[in-house]
């Protein structure tokens, strides 16, 4: 899979600032799962749990109290009020 750019942020600052091949969690209207190429759009983000898959297929899996996820043509960021891996 082609990796993306991918930033998970909260008050605390940058928590993950790289590339990502998948991103999935729970946005307002459902599941969702990111990968490059999707196409732009923002959306609330819903309590509960994040994976992120890495290029090299190794995933990480946080826990985040809610927020922003916005997906651009070049990046997707997530703004969360609290996140912990």
């Amino acid at each position: 899979m082609k990796p993306f750019p991918l930033i998970i942020a909260s008050p605390d600052g940058n928590l993950f600032d790289g590339e990502a091949v998948m991103l999935s969690l729970r946005g307002a209207e459902g599941d969702l799962a990111i990968l490059a190429g999707h196409i732009p759009f923002m959306t609330s983000v819903k309590p509960g749990s994040c994976k992120v898959i890495l290029p090299d297929e190794s995933e990480r899996i946080g826990e985040l109290d809610g927020g922003i996820l916005t997906v651009t043509e070049n990046a997707v960021t997530l703004l969360a009020g609290s996140f912990h891996w």
